[in-house]
């Protein structure tokens, strides 16, 4: 936004358009940054500059948003147990059992697993309904632990920093980590937060994780055969359903080399477990829920597809249809009001909010999408008392006091709203949300 709109608009007087709508949106920066230490994995001394503290810091500052970005935990209080309990079987007999880890099951639609330095992985309920038996499941999650085992991020980061690029600047979009680019604009996540965190990791990184997967699902007694399923399920999901699998292969590189390794592997030196079971009723029998609302995550997959491509109409259609099927399902009724909400019709955007608020109420992203939609309909009194919820919710997003400050502003609490600003300011806030703060404290000389 160049700055002559940026002094044109007035947020406390004028509604926005769907491009100023978007710059509000935007996305604000963090921050990370420590020496020599034995890798966990290898043994070997190496240079890192992020410590096992730093790890966790800044996974609890972090995680936090993705998970938000990705709808939040599971509410199938069942699944949920039951990728915690495999989770903790493969973490205890990893390289750092130590570590406290966290086993999340998702609501996004999108096929994907990930892994945040300190130890939280996160299952999108897309890669759930792909896989077929709980053998896979645990490749998957020992994958991801490997990632943590072999810090791969700290290795990844250090890396960078001395190759010369500055870390506060490493960040990458995060709309390419979540389900929709509504979604990361929405939440505002920090660059060097949940992006360069899950940014792609190298061939080499992922040859180590797939070795270490089957090292620990073998250990916790599952048959090699899960790993060998779970790479010929993403290679065929890769020919098939490109569109579906392209997030997960943005930050996992997938190749037949990974599918012929995991052979190698299954048939050579873990061939003597191959007899044990791949546990393909149990997962069935646990995962039964989420099998139930198949056809209508589908529909929201495809609603996906609709979003990026700009035709909202269709999303919405799809959309509706897929809540005839699950009419309590947190993700459908926030995509609704989002695609509601792209086509500036946000009397109806924040009537599907509010369901999915009373849906799941813990969960902050419905919160502020409500909150922008209800700043769009000129009720800036409403949309304070959502932010501040999610504030509560969900703590330590910047992009948070600036829509706060945004709404004192409309209630004409000039004081309420320059405290806001400062704080967002104070916390790194960057870009042309700062720009617009800046220009408002000046004009009240503060």
């Amino acid at each position: 936004m160049k700055d002559q709109e940026l002094q044109s608009m007035n947020l406390a007087d004028g509604k926005l358009t769907r491009r100023q709508l978007l710059w509000l949106m935007a996305i604000a920066s963090g921050g990370v940054m420590t020496g020599c230490s034995v890798n966990p994995v290898t043994g070997k001394r190496e240079l890192v500059l992020m410590s096992a503290s730093d790890e966790r810091r800044i996974d609890r500052q972090h995680a936090p948003h993705q998970i938000s970005a990705d709808y939040g935990v599971t509410q199938d209080a069942q699944l949920q147990a039951y990728v915690a309990g495999i989770g903790q079987s493969i973490g205890r007999r990893s390289h750092r059992p130590e570590v406290d880890y966290s086993y999340n099951a998702l609501n996004a639609n999108y096929i994907n697993a990930y892994a945040f330095p300190g130890g939280t992985i996160g299952i999108t309920r897309g890669i759930l309904l792909a896989m077929d038996s709980e053998a896979e499941l645990a490749a998957l999650i020992g994958h991801e632990v490997g990632h943590v085992t072999a810090r791969h991020t700290a290795q990844r980061m250090t890396k960078q920093t001395l190759a010369g690029v500055a870390v506060a600047g490493a960040g990458v979009a995060i709309g390419s980590r979540t389900s929709d680019t509504t979604t990361a604009l929405a939440l505002g996540l920090g660059g060097i937060a949940a992006g360069a965190l899950l940014a792609t990791y190298s061939r080499s990184d992922e040859r180590q994780a797939d070795s270490l997967g089957i090292e620990y699902m073998t250990r916790a007694g599952y048959s090699p055969d899960g790993m060998v399923d779970l790479m010929n399920m993403l290679q065929s999901l890769s020919n098939s359903q490109p569109s579906a699998i392209e997030q997960m292969f943005s930050s996992h590189p997938m190749s037949s080399e990974r599918y012929r390794d995991a052979q190698r592997e299954a048939t050579g030196r873990y061939a003597s477990h191959r007899s044990k079971p791949m546990h393909r009723e149990r997962y069935m029998d646990n995962t039964a829920g989420l099998r139930r609302i198949s056809s209508a995550i589908q529909r929201q997959q495809l609603a996906e597809m609709h979003l990026g491509q700009g035709r909202h109409a269709d999303a919405v259609t799809a959309l509706e249809s897929s809540l005839q099927v699950a009419p309590q399902d947190y993700t459908g009724l926030v995509m609704l009001g989002k695609a509601w909400m792209m086509q500036e019709r946000y009397d109806q955007a924040d009537r599907w909010l509010q369901d999915a608020i009373r849906v799941y109420p813990q969960e902050a992203q419905a919160q502020h999408l409500s909150g922008v939609a209800l700043l769009q309909q000129n009720k800036p009194d409403a949309a304070l008392n959502r932010f501040q919820t999610y504030k509560r919710l969900l703590p330590g997003n910047p992009n948070t006091d600036f829509f706060i400050g945004v709404s004192h502003e409309r209630l004409q609490q000039i004081p309420e709203a320059t405290a806001a600003f400062q704080s967002f300011l104070q916390q790194g806030g960057s870009g042309q949300q700062a720009e617009y703060a800046r220009a408002r404290l000046n004009s009240w000389g503060a």
